[in-house]
């Protein structure tokens, strides 16, 4: 499944009336530890159908960004049914996303 770039226009509709787990990868352009994790969260958009996964530019989406208390990236954040269930700051192996989603 192909990765959705969130804005505050779909946000509600992708996220919160989800059916699936979604993955949200908050980052930057220039963000070096951003860009170690961005292609981890392409290969699990392409590997597991049974999760949404979303990315949210903070530059051009401060509103969201702040929405989670981001304040620092890259953030990695697992929403279920409309409800935070994980979140993690920092550059994180697959294997842990993977925890996060599936715990």
């Amino acid at each position: 499944m192909a990765v959705i770039n969130l804005t505050n226009l779909n946000f509600e509709q992708e996220v919160m009336r989800s059916d699936k787990p979604v993955l949200i990868d908050f980052f930057a352009t220039w963000c070096g530890p951003c860009r170690m994790v961005s292609p981890i969260v392409d290969e699990i958009a392409d590997e597991r159908s049974d999760v949404k996964v979303c990315k949210v530019d903070v530059d051009e989406q401060g509103e969201l960004a702040a929405q989670f208390g981001v304040s620092s990236i890259p953030t990695l954040v697992v929403v279920k049914s409309g409800k935070v269930t994980a979140q993690n700051i920092g550059a994180v192996p697959k294997p842990k996303i993977l925890e996060m989603i599936d715990k």
